[in-house]
């Protein structure tokens, strides 16, 4: 079992370079099972949920051949199934999105019912919606997802998302691109990934427009045909580095972004006193002063994004005055606040609102991940604090971050993995 053992309280410094964007990954790799083709995908991140995705491909009969470190080649133009392993899919929780690029290629999919962080219950009620109005039919059986269509193609129509849902937004335009006729989606997300993932179909031969907005039209094609393509700078890990410099001070250059991703993100530290200098590619963060309340609601994009609410929550345990942090997209996503209490944090949390009690400092302390985001959290907060922290369960982690001790160590941190002997991860069936 792997541990951050973390040395707290240094503030950073120096630069950080984005990998490319893990929700972005996630659905254009199994994109890639609708091109008839080779397609060279770019800037693909080194984390745990892309090796599962590229091994789940090559046991449905993908050749892939690695480039370098974020480069790979993907020809789906052999495909010897449509039935997923339960074992690695379960894993993860964009295994969904497979559903879409079958279905929309070959007319059927088999897949298992997806894992990935337990942090409530996600539904994919509104997947299902957009596939059987494109003409599917759509069964839970033995742990599978099995979702066919007798008529050999699926038919465009017009799908209204009763919810926004990104997941939804995304496997309804996988599946349609490749549908008889047009389609139209209606109260769309609108999320970088949202409209990195149209663009990689459209530049494999797709008919997609409106991506970005809350109306997304489809003409279906025939056949996608080879490209390339690089995948979006990640908004999320971005937005990570810059709240830990927020919380533990100084000065960093988080490079490789795009600043117009960021500004739902840097609205917010702006208003907490960080400065943050906009460049073309770059973002200059730096935080001398002391940290002020302020109250954020996670909203979809071009809201602050739920995937940064923990770690905007410890920045605001460690500012002055109260705060409010609303989380209105999932449920039960403050798990992990009961491990900032146990490094000294005040934080209430009532339903879907934490009321968060700035305090002078953070105290060392045994700490263990139960997410992804909330994983990143802890990071920040045992970066932050006085003393040593030992964070545990950092699988996590590293499904969604590429290099983060390195990365954090380059800014002068002091963190290392450490593998514990003879010490089971309990939450393996989680990791994805």
């Amino acid at each position: 079992m792997t541990k951050y053992i973390v040395q707290g309280g240094k503030p950073l410094f120096g630069e950080v370079e984005v990998s490319g964007a893990k929700n972005a990954a996630v659905a254009i790799i199994p994109a890639a099972l609708m091109v008839d083709g080779v397609c060279r995908i770019e800037n693909i991140p080194q984390i745990s949920d892309v090796t599962l995705c590229l091994k789940i491909l090559e046991q449905l009969g993908a050749n892939i051949r690695t480039i370098n470190r974020h480069t790979v080649e993907i020809d789906c133009s052999r495909i010897r199934s449509t039935r997923t392993s339960y074992e690695l899919a379960r894993k993860i929780r964009a295994s969904y999105y497979l559903i879409g690029a079958l279905l929309g290629r070959f007319g059927q999919a088999e897949v298992a019912m997806p894992g990935g962080c337990n942090f409530g219950v996600r539904p994919i009620d509104q997947h299902v919606k957009g596939f059987t109005t494109l003409g599917a039919k759509v069964v839970v059986e033995g742990g599978f997802i099995h979702a066919s269509t007798d008529l050999g193609r699926l038919k465009g129509a017009n799908v209204y998302l009763d919810v926004v849902s990104v997941g939804a937004t995304m496997n309804i335009m996988m599946a349609a691109a490749m549908a008889e006729g047009n389609t139209i989606i209606e109260n769309a997300a609108k999320e970088p990934h949202i409209v990195d993932l149209a663009n990689f179909l459209n530049s494999m031969g797709a008919n997609i427009r409106g991506a970005g907005t809350d109306t997304i039209k489809i003409q279906g094609v025939d056949r996608l045909s080879g490209g390339t393509y690089a995948i979006i700078p990640d908004q999320i890990e971005a937005g990570t580095y810059m709240a830990a410099v927020a919380a533990t001070g100084g000065q960093i250059l988080v490079k490789n972004i795009i600043p117009k991703h960021m500004d739902c993100i840097t609205a917010k530290l702006v208003e907490m006193g960080v400065e943050v200098e906009e460049h073309e590619d770059t973002l200059l963060v730096r935080r001398t002063g002391s940290l002020q309340k302020t109250n954020v609601k996670t909203l979809p994009y071009p809201g602050f994004p739920t995937d940064m609410q923990p770690q905007i929550t410890t920045v605001l345990s460690l500012a002055e005055g109260t705060s409010l942090v609303t989380e209105s997209v999932w449920k039960n996503r403050y798990r992990y606040v009961d491990e900032l209490k146990r490094m000294g944090a005040n934080i209430q949390v009532d339903d879907r609102t934490a009321v968060v009690e700035g305090v002078d400092h953070l105290t060392g302390a045994p700490i263990q991940a139960c997410d992804l985001r909330a994983g990143a959290a802890l990071v920040i907060a045992a970066l932050a604090a006085q003393g040593e922290s030992e964070i545990s369960c950092v699988q996590y982690v590293e499904r969604g971050y590429e290099d983060i001790v390195a990365k954090l160590r380059g800014l002068g941190a002091d963190i290392r993995s450490v593998e514990i002997p003879g010490e089971s991860d309990e939450l393996e069936a989680h990791i994805g």
